[in-house]
């Protein structure tokens, strides 16, 4: 897929450092949200182990993670995931984040939105879905603008790396067919 000079793709074991250098620049920032990614990638070695594990978990269509790569550079600009994914429905959770260096222009709610036509289409599931907390409202702007709609708030359904229970706003978004 690609819009505006980036190119989004499924994540490969040859992108660990690439991949742990988009962690590690935006470790902070997704340290509350994010506590699987940023737990499992704290050294290259632990980066490396991570990647080989999800990208082989697109082998047997459990998790699907993407890439968004800046194609004047090569850069990773972001990441869009495929969880919780329920074959019998079909649905799936997504979840994305982006570079620090790349935010506030758009790209974001580009990308996600391209996205979101190609899970409906490629991977045909009848209903997608993210949580997202309250607080983080760059999240919530882009699933709107996606045409994402609340469905409601789950009481404390989340643990963050700081062990605090919150809760999430669900949004999501059915397949036109």
């Amino acid at each position: 897929m690609h819009f505006d000079g980036y190119l989004i793709r499924l994540l490969t074991p040859e992108d660990f450092e690439a991949f742990f250098q988009l962690v590690e620049t935006n470790r902070a920032r997704l340290a509350s949200f994010f506590t699987g990614t940023v737990s499992r990638t704290k050294t290259r070695e632990e980066a490396r182990a991570f990647v080989l594990d999800i990208t082989q978990r697109a082998k047997e269509r459990t998790y699907f993670p993407y890439i968004i790569v800046d194609t004047s550079n090569g850069k990773i600009a972001g990441f869009l995931d495929l969880k919780n994914i329920d074959w019998s429905i079909p649905k799936s959770e997504m979840g994305c984040y982006i570079d620090v260096a790349y935010e506030g222009k758009g790209i974001t709610t580009k990308a996600f939105c391209q996205f979101v036509d190609f899970c409906f289409a490629e991977h045909r599931f009848q209903k997608l879905f993210l949580r997202t907390h309250h607080s983080n409202t760059s999240a919530r702007r882009v699933a709107e603008k996606a045409g994402f709609e609340i469905e409601g708030v789950i009481r404390r359904d989340y643990k963050t790396t700081a062990g605090e229970l919150v809760d999430l706003i669900y949004y999501g978004k059915l397949s036109a067919s």
